[in-house]
């Protein structure tokens, strides 16, 4: 384990509430790429993506939030760090699209927002949270998809790794609490796009809710 996830399970194991945001204080973000994930970009620019509501949960900096952001998409950020959601707000700023975008100070498992989404998009959420959660963050991602709405998952990290935050997934981590609220894997390929560290340990996880599924 390097010296800055070491000192960041430090943070977050002693302090579930406010180690993130110590992580934020002190610059302790290396799941931050510093620009949007080079996946979503292509999926973006292929017109591979559905149009509508998008969410980003744990969006950090803010830079795939304002990625997806277009005319004919309003995308919205979720985190509970201040710092993150402060640094996301001044990206929108620089950005053409920024109007298209909105970052929100709350935490994805009791946040109930007015209306349903027709894209989610979560790389670095689910391996950030305690693997006893899970269950209830796919019931989340159900509950805040439209009917036929759809959740695009980046599988990483692909290890044995002990311990975490980040914990360690797998392709059967996301179908083992997937699968039984509705939501049923279209395509999972291998992020031929990852960044270099990531490369061999990522996988692009697309799925759809099936109609029917409960929702809010």
């Amino acid at each position: 384990v390097s010296p800055s996830v070491d000192k960041i399970r430090q943070f977050v194991n002693s302090n579930p509430s406010g180690g993130w945001e110590r992580c934020w204080e002190e610059g302790l973000t290396p799941w931050d790429l510093g620009r949007p994930t080079p996946i979503l970009e292509h999926l973006i620019r292929t017109k591979s993506i559905p149009n509508g509501r998008a969410l980003v949960p744990g969006c950090g900096s803010g830079y795939d939030v304002v990625v997806l952001a277009s005319p004919e998409r309003h995308a919205i950020g979720l985190d509970i760090s201040e710092v993150a959601i402060k640094k996301a707000r001044q990206l929108a700023t620089l950005s053409p699209n920024g109007d298209y975008c909105s970052f929100l100070l709350e935490d994805f498992f009791s946040w109930e927002p007015r209306d349903l989404f027709d894209l989610i998009f979560d790389y670095t959420f689910f391996c950030a949270i305690e693997p006893n959660l899970r269950s209830t963050w796919a019931s989340r991602m159900r509950d805040l998809l439209k009917p036929d709405g759809e959740l695009i998952t980046l599988i990483f990290p692909i290890d044995d790794h002990e311990g975490g935050p980040p914990y360690k997934t797998s392709v059967a981590d996301y179908e083992e609490v997937l699968h039984p609220v509705g939501l049923q894997a279209t395509c999972i390929v291998d992020n031929e796009l990852a960044v270099a560290p990531r490369k061999g340990r990522e996988k692009l996880g697309r799925w759809r809710r099936m109609a029917g599924a409960s929702a809010l």
